[in-house]
């Protein structure tokens, strides 16, 4: 089953399996009730040192590719957590990770990064 990507404003699908919120912050001022996820693991996303970098605050921006070998190299600690969703994809389940309504950006957005090592780790 596929791993699928999406905003969290985004209304869920049918098919959408489950919807896994990977927001460091909860969305503000939105009630629970309005939640479009089953779950949420705020430590599939950036740490705030590394979001700060990327986007420059109070600094020249990093590289995308810095960028993403820092978010690798910050999601070792998070292996167990990416094998138990390669896990769940391996048994037929589709995965939906979701990220900020603001994020437009999918091919630079952790989702899409984070979507390659559940991947991976189903190959190994």
């Amino acid at each position: 089953m596929p791993i699928k990507t999406r905003r969290w404003c985004v209304p869920g699908e049918p098919d959408d399996g489950l919807r896994l919120l990977i927001c460091r912050y909860r969305p503000r001022g939105l009630p629970k009730a309005k939640e479009t996820w089953d779950a949420w693991r705020r430590e599939l996303a950036p740490s705030p040192d590394l979001f700060e970098a990327f986007y420059g605050k109070g600094q020249t921006p990093i590289t995308l590719d810095v960028y993403r070998t820092r978010y690798i190299q910050e999601m070792q600690s998070q292996r167990e957590i990416i094998v138990e969703l390669a896990e769940r994809v391996d048994r037929g389940e589709t995965v939906t990770l979701l990220c900020s309504k603001d994020c437009i950006l999918e091919p630079v957005c952790h989702r899409t990064l984070l979507a390659e090592l559940i991947e991976a780790a189903r190959r190994s």
